[in-house]
């Protein structure tokens, strides 16, 4: 006697959201011998959406087993869409799932119908599929959108990028276009397993360029800021710039810095990044090519685990406009990053590297996911991601973490 054939069907629920839908249609397809070869569920405004890919003996008839299903949805008042899946089919969705997979995270303050219409055309042009979206951020309130407001959705896309640069190109032009930030990452081992975080200082853990704030107390402020702004733009070489910087500061008593210390101000989300970063047992560091009086300071107040920066020359109370060691420059700040990683036994692709400056970019480019933050444009350009519309904490995102989970004060939804 020949054996019968297993039968796939594709079970679809939704309706409003109510306790005991998965564990009654679970019940009714354990009563029917069923295997769950597939299963998803999501709740939007208390609206449910279940999915249900079961294998059903071939010795049990469909027909009972919806019947079944649909007096128990109706009872509910749920919608039911049950649908036969031809083997073939099936075997041709379990190959998809071997092809890459990506991860492409919008932020912005708040997400708009034309940002996702104009993400989703981009993934749909070079042949992607999305297979997930999820909202990471909170709810937004209705009305006027509070001032440092964050919307974050995530898209999990699959299939074969026949070029994976031009993909990226084309991401960077509609998030210009619609002055959204968006990350394009491959959903890898590596993704949710980041283990070391280190920082750029000036105008990115702070906004600020302390040498420019001294400066201007020392009142050569706009010889400073010229020749930082053309190191910053990769202009001028850092170390050259910077030693011309610091000779411009001959004189300055010692109390200046304890004046410009006191007013600096931290970067919107960097406090609650790096508490959360402690909290899951991520080590963080400053390799600023600023100077250590400041670095110090900003590690005792936000718990920074390493600090690598210039030490200012002061004698008898007074800036000498040198400096002592070797200067941090891009090279030194790779190189650093290279030395921490290697202490902490964790490979270089579990490292995050966060920088403004293009003497960033040397760091960002060993680091595995290295990140321009408010960046100057060559670096922007040169980066594999950025960040110009939120804070610093978006960056909690780009590894997956939704809100409910950075923080027991977060709403759960």
């Amino acid at each position: 006697m020949e054996a019968s054939v297993n039968r796939i069907l594709l079970i679809t629920i939704s309706g409003e959201d109510q306790p005991g839908v998965t564990a009654g249609v679970s019940a009714i397809l354990a009563g029917q011998g069923a295997s769950i070869l597939d299963i998803g569920q999501s709740v939007i405004h208390a609206t449910l959406s279940l999915g249900i890919l079961a294998e059903v003996p071939g010795d049990r008839e469909p027909g009972t087993i919806a019947a079944l299903i649909e007096a128990f949805t109706a009872e509910r008042d749920l919608r039911l869409r049950i649908s036969p899946v031809e083997a073939d089919s099936y075997d041709g969705w379990v190959m998809e799932q071997g092809r890459a997979r990506y991860i492409i995270t919008l932020l912005a303050r708040k997400i708009t119908a034309d940002q996702l219409s104009r993400v989703t055309a981009v993934v749909a042009e070079h042949g992607l599929n999305i297979d997930g979206i999820r909202r990471l951020s909170g709810r937004i309130p209705l009305g006027e959108i509070p001032a440092q407001s964050k919307a974050c959705v995530e898209f999990s896309a699959r299939g074969s990028l026949a070029d994976a640069d031009d993909f990226r190109r084309n991401l960077l032009e509609v998030a210009s276009a619609l002055e959204v930030d968006l990350a394009f990452q491959q959903d890898n081992m590596y993704r949710r397993n980041r283990r070391l975080v280190a920082f750029d200082m000036d105008s990115t853990l702070i906004e600020a360029e302390v040498i420019d704030e001294l400066a201007r107390i020392a009142g050569v402020g706009e010889e400073v800021s010229a020749i930082t702004e053309r190191a910053m733009r990769g202009e001028l070489d850092f170390s050259e710039s910077f030693r011309a910087r610091v000779a411009l500061l001959k004189g300055l008593p010692e109390s200046a810095l304890q004046e410009v210390a006191a007013q600096l101000k931290i970067t919107e989300g960097a406090e609650h990044l790096i508490g959360t970063l402690r909290k899951l047992g991520y080590k963080t560091a400053i390799l600023s090519g600023g100077f250590t009086y400041f670095a110090h300071a900003l590690q005792q107040k936000l718990g920074i685990d390493y600090v690598y920066a210039n030490e200012l020359d002061i004698a008898d109370g007074v800036v000498t406009g040198n400096i002592s060691g070797a200067i941090v420059d891009g090279e030194r700040k790779a190189e650093l990053l290279r030395q921490l990683a290697a202490e902490e036994a964790v490979n270089l692709e579990q490292v995050i590297a966060v920088g403004d400056g293009a003497n960033d970019l040397p760091m960002l480019s060993i680091a595995g996911l290295g990140i321009a933050f408010r960046a100057k444009p060559l670096v922007k350009r040169s980066a594999e991601q950025s960040i110009s519309t939120l804070g610093l904490d978006a960056i909690l995102y780009l590894l997956g973490f939704s809100d409910k989970y950075q923080s027991d004060n977060y709403p759960s939804d």
